[in-house]
């Protein structure tokens, strides 16, 4: 693929728009010849049957590209857990006590990981005589307040065709960083994820904990491509919610094959242990949104259970895509010719000349010239738009991977020049201008005031006030009458209730006897 000078400007609204949300699913399923299930590299929020009732386990998103601020490292990011309500208490989010978390690196392009970055976590609890995941104000990792916590381990596998060569541990109880309940619980949540930042032996650093989800789209294309109705189209669906990340920055030179070969393929996977001790694996994601918008019902967790080298089997779903046919349907626009050999040559094998590796198998995995040094100003359509450092080279945070894909699934590449995109061009929150770059997550007290009361006042001194209906006057004596209602309606209901009582046992007496 060509980098294609563009501004940007002057999309397409109707079917800009649609075919945006849209093709981010499909732009990168198509790509995915050989999806994987249960995570494509953008995102997988929910898309697989058997994934979307087990969140613990479902991956929803893969980035790795150079260090912005170290470009002799590369940095991965791995996301877990879709649509964390930030207030979703008690019980808050946390990795499963029963799983590999799994990164895997191909680093000469046959379509097998050599390395394998494996998370294990640990759940601890402090008092299980309390419904509460922390106790006061938590200032620190280790605060006895905090009452759930979590730490975990990292291994790190080397493979040879699939045989395991060695095994070693290079991290021993990290702890995580942890849900953000609120502003009361947690008065400063950046010092718990700078304390969650730790080095490692190598030149690495790791992070595991909650942060803002970073893929930004609009997901209720879903609703039959919006039925042709692009009114409601540009709101930022996963806006407000949060996810488990996984973050790990390692030198260039301890995953890439060699400076004359730096190109990496990378993924991730989830195996869940069950009552027998086995692993199984259960979701797996490169490429974004593949198993999502490429692959039919039939196949998605088959996707999820398989491994890059037997995406053979999944090629049908990336040469005869599914959505630009909907896309024609509904919105007039002509699907491109097929087979998508298009598609497989820039998803499934890099870009000839910038991220394909040597004697490469067509697989799904999201790949990586290490070698490219990251931009000062990215752009967010990438390789599309000239900036050969971000996706399909990788995957920045900032990269908009909806609309990109969209305009090669609907044959940006094959001569259908088009600007279509879902007009969501960035994420809600701002990322982090170093380690580990996602932001920070959504507060559990990001809620409007109550009614009546104003910032940095304690509610209970103003109890009258929030109990003040609309339009209700501050004249004296309106908070007493209305304190005194609720007493009366209170004692009313006491009375009902009792009588009720009462009924009921003369009722039972009588009928038992």
């Amino acid at each position: 693929m060509t980098p294609i000078s563009r501004s940007g400007a002057g999309r397409r609204t109707l079917a800009t728009l649609v075919c945006g949300a849209l093709a981010a699913g499909g732009l990168a399923a198509a790509g995915a010849t050989a999806l994987t299930p249960g995570a494509a590299s953008a995102s997988s929020h929910r898309e697989a049957p058997l994934i979307s009732g087990t969140p613990q386990y479902d991956n929803t998103d893969v980035y790795a590209f150079v260090s912005p601020d170290k470009p002799d490292t590369t940095t991965i990011v791995a996301n877990w857990i879709p649509f964390e309500e930030p207030a979703g208490g008690p019980n808050f989010y946390t990795f499963a006590d029963d799983a590999q978390y799994d990164i895997h690196i191909d680093n000469n392009g046959d379509a097998q990981g050599e390395l394998i970055y494996r998370y294990t976590f640990k759940t601890h609890r402090k008092n299980g005589n309390t419904f509460l995941y922390n106790t006061g104000p938590v200032t620190s990792l280790d605060d006895p307040d905090l009452n759930i916590t979590q730490t975990y381990d990292i291994d790190l596998l080397r493979l040879h065709n699939q045989r395991l060569v060695s095994k070693t541990k290079v991290a021993d109880d990290v702890p995580v960083a942890p849900s953000n309940v609120g502003k009361a619980s947690m008065p400063d949540y950046a010092k718990l994820r700078y304390q969650a930042v730790s080095k490692l032996a190598g030149g690495s650093t790791t992070f595991a904990g909650q942060a803002d989800d970073p893929f930004f789209l609009d997901l209720r294309v879903f609703d039959l491509l919006y039925g042709g109705n692009l009114t409601e189209v540009g709101r930022d669906t996963l806006k407000g919610y949060n996810v488990n990340s996984i973050a790990l920055q390692v030198p260039n030179d301890m995953i890439r094959e060699s400076e004359g070969q730096p190109v990496v393929g990378i993924w991730s996977t989830t195996q869940r242990r069950d009552a027998r001790g086995h692993y199984t694996q259960v979701s797996r994601l490169g490429m974004p949104l593949v198993n999502e918008v490429v692959n039919p019902q039939k196949d998605k967790d088959k996707f999820n259970a398989s491994a890059p080298w037997e995406d053979a089997q999944f090629l049908k779903n990336v040469t005869n895509p599914e959505l630009p046919k909907l896309i024609e349907a509904i919105y007039k626009i002509k699907a491109p010719a097929e087979p998508r050999n298009d598609l497989v040559d820039v998803f499934l094998k890099g870009v000839k000349g910038l991220n394909q590796p040597p004697h490469v198998r067509p697989a799904e995995e999201l790949r990586l010239n290490t070698s490219i040094k990251p931009t000062m100003h990215p752009k967010r359509l990438g390789v599309l738009d000239g900036d050969n450092a971000g996706f399909p080279n990788g995957r920045r945070l900032t990269d908009d991977v909806i609309d990109a894909s969209l305009q090669v699934v609907e044959g940006e590449l094959v001569g259908s020049k088009n600007d279509l995109g879902d007009a969501v061009d960035k994420n809600d929150k701002k990322f982090e201008k170093s380690f580990p770059y996602v932001a920070q997550p959504t507060s559990g007290s990001r809620g409007a005031l109550a009614k009546g009361t104003t910032s940095g006042t304690d509610v209970r001194s103003q109890l009258g006030d929030a109990l003040q209906p609309a339009g209700a006057g501050s004249g004296g004596g309106t908070d007493t009458v209305l304190i005194a209602g609720s007493a009366a309606a209170g004692a009313a209901g006491i009375l009902l209730i009792g009588s009720g009582l009462l009924w009921w046992r003369r009722r039972m007496y009588n009928r038992a006897y």
